[in-house]
């Protein structure tokens, strides 16, 4: 049973009004994030190399548009604060990736990160309809960078969170490690309480409102991540991402963003990237670890609109 609302098929469902809308603006208020009055917010559904895609889709869709990729184990709602706040002045999609959210899962649990590239690729011209802005966290992050490499013509200006070529594999172990120990569950506060001890910088109030997005109900009655598990028993194909030497070929302005205390982007690597992008910037946003936009969703808006040069 799902826990949250969602187009089931082709046509958008306006999610902008009803208690989980206001649900996100009372974590809005909470967190002084402001957005425009009127809030056109769709939930909706393409299909795209033989798989359902399901995508959130925010503001005017004339405007500039962005292209928010979200990481490992998460889902299309971990933008809503984001998407929320720039809908003011650009058209948001936020991208359920295969095996994640509301999307299908890949019937031979192909996961690797030319398979998002693709993705992501044929979605920007299928539905986006012209090069954007991509904004990828983590897992979404190295797809974002694959597919300035090996699509520039798609990819306007990039934002990579939290991720790079060099990361540490501590820090990584760590994120799998409790993932593994999150597997089912029959309340969910069991797991409301696993996730704010290990989440220090996000309210409880803040992580409940997020819980629908993340689990779904099975028919014995046990909440279970709705993420395809199998991504964890397959290694990749292909190398995550390209080495340092490799990134000098990404063309277009490029950010790299690290969290404070994130064990995943040492800071040392995190500036050597951005130094190493020919138009690499770097910043640093205090007060969070690796889930950047999630635990300090205001001063990463401020650093997003000032690389954006919006207002």
């Amino acid at each position: 049973m799902h826990l949250n609302r969602f187009s089931e098929g082709l046509d958008a469902v306006n999610l902008a009004i009803g208690p989980e809308f206001d649900s996100l603006k009372a974590s809005a208020a909470d967190l002084s994030i402001t957005y425009p009055p009127q809030v056109r917010y769709v939930s909706a559904n393409t299909v795209l190399r033989h798989l359902r895609f399901h995508y959130l889709q925010w503001g005017d869709a004339a405007a500039e548009p962005i292209l928010l990729l979200h990481g490992g184990n998460q889902s299309a709602h971990s933008w809503d604060l984001v998407s929320l706040n720039l809908c003011d002045q650009w058209s948001v999609f936020a991208l359920d990736q295969r095996g994640h959210g509301d999307s299908e899962w890949s019937r031979g649990a192909h996961y690797d990160i030319p398979e998002l590239m693709a993705d992501a690729a044929a979605f920007i011209r299928a539905v986006i309809g012209r090069p954007c802005i991509v904004v990828g966290h983590s897992m979404g992050g190295l797809a974002a960078c694959a597919l300035a490499l090996n699509h520039p013509e798609l990819v306007e200006r990039l934002v990579m969170v939290d991720i790079g070529p060099e990361v540490n594999e501590e820090g990584r172990r760590m994120i799998r490690e409790f993932v593994g120990r999150n597997i089912e569950f029959d309340d969910m506060n069991e797991f409301l309480d696993r996730v704010a001890r290990y989440d220090p910088y996000r309210s409880r109030a803040h992580i409940e409102r997020t819980l629908k997005y993340n689990l779904i109900r099975r028919a014995d009655g046990k909440y279970v991540p709705k993420a395809d598990r199998r991504r964890y028993h397959r290694a990749d194909s292909h190398p995550a991402i390209p080495g340092l030497a490799a990134v000098q070929a990404i063309s277009c302005r490029a950010l790299v963003v690290r969290g404070g205390t994130s064990t995943v982007l040492d800071r040392e690597a995190a500036e050597r990237f951005a130094r190493t992008l020919p138009r690499g910037q770097f910043v640093e946003i205090p007060d969070c670890g690796h889930n950047v936009a999630q635990q300090n969703t205001l001063a990463f808006l401020h650093a997003l609109r000032g690389f954006l040069g919006g207002v």
